[in-house]
């Protein structure tokens, strides 16, 4: 490549770069947006990036991407939503099927193009429990086993039938389940060449949070939280902390969900 062809392709990528974080700025200063992208364009120009990537809007990428332990995951919704819309496949139907530990779930889709049936990994109660994923502090599998078989049994169809959908990443149950931990926040994961920007970004906004949520009252936030918004805001800004007590996070995330199901089903 010549001199001339390289200094042209170097002045487009630094104004795509450019472009890229001017948009980035307009997500940061929306209210909207989860708390972790706010004021962090390092987190938005991630999590365009990943948007791009996957032909997703920009906004659901940001409130469908979890971090447990480190580790990025997409909540499972979103995956079956992505897979639902991807226009290769029918939407995602289920079959129930056994007794004891035996009963499960398997997820099948309709391949549009051939008109085969595609299926995933059947997922039993005795596999969560082999597994250990019914054993975890706050496991879903004890309160709505039922939920997590759909969750679980949709994750492996489209990792077996389209694993680019989701980019290769796991569900944010999947790492719950599989790693000894809870979601702690919900933010972009730093895989791009973005780096050592987010990072710098990231770091002190972090701790100046962590600092604030110390001194939170979570009941008096829970009883103050009273529509759907609120109580899914509360949510998120229960899942970002990383200074509660383990217990108590516990004891108000489950008070959380509870009063969001109530709400929902009105």
């Amino acid at each position: 490549m010549s001199t001339e062809m390289m200094l042209a392709a170097i002045e487009v990528e630094e104004k795509t770069f450019a472009l890229a974080q001017r948009k980035a700025k307009v997500y940061s200063e929306s209210s909207l947006v989860p708390q972790q992208y706010q004021k962090n364009v390092g987190n938005v120009l991630i999590a365009q990036n990943m948007a791009s990537r996957m032909g997703a809007d920009v906004l659901m990428v940001m409130q469908n991407l979890y971090i447990v332990h480190g580790k990025p995951g997409w909540s499972a919704q979103f995956l079956i939503a992505c897979f639902n819309s991807c226009g290769r496949f029918s939407s995602i139907k289920y079959r129930f099927g056994g007794e004891g530990d035996d009963y499960g779930c398997v997820a099948y889709a309709k391949e549009l193009a051939t008109g085969e049936e595609v299926s995933g990994v059947r997922v039993t109660i005795g596999m969560a429990k082999a597994e250990g994923w019914s054993t975890k502090a706050g496991s879903k599998w004890k309160t709505m086993p039922e939920l997590m078989l759909r969750y679980r049994a949709a994750t492996f169809l489209v990792r077996c039938t389209a694993p680019e959908i989701g980019l290769g990443l796991m569900t944010s149950e999947e790492l719950a389940d599989t790693v000894d931990g809870r979601v702690t926040s919900r933010q972009a994961a730093p895989i791009t060449t973005a780096d050592a920007l987010t990072k710098m970004l990231a770091e002190p906004q972090q701790a100046a949070a962590e600092a604030v949520v110390d001194a939170i009252d979570w009941d008096s936030k829970l009883d103050a939280a009273m529509t759907q918004r609120q109580l899914e805001e509360l949510l998120n800004e229960l899942d970002a902390s990383t200074a509660i007590d383990e217990s108590e996070w516990h004891r108000i995330k489950s008070e959380v969900e509870s009063r969001l199901e109530v709400v929902m089903a009105e």
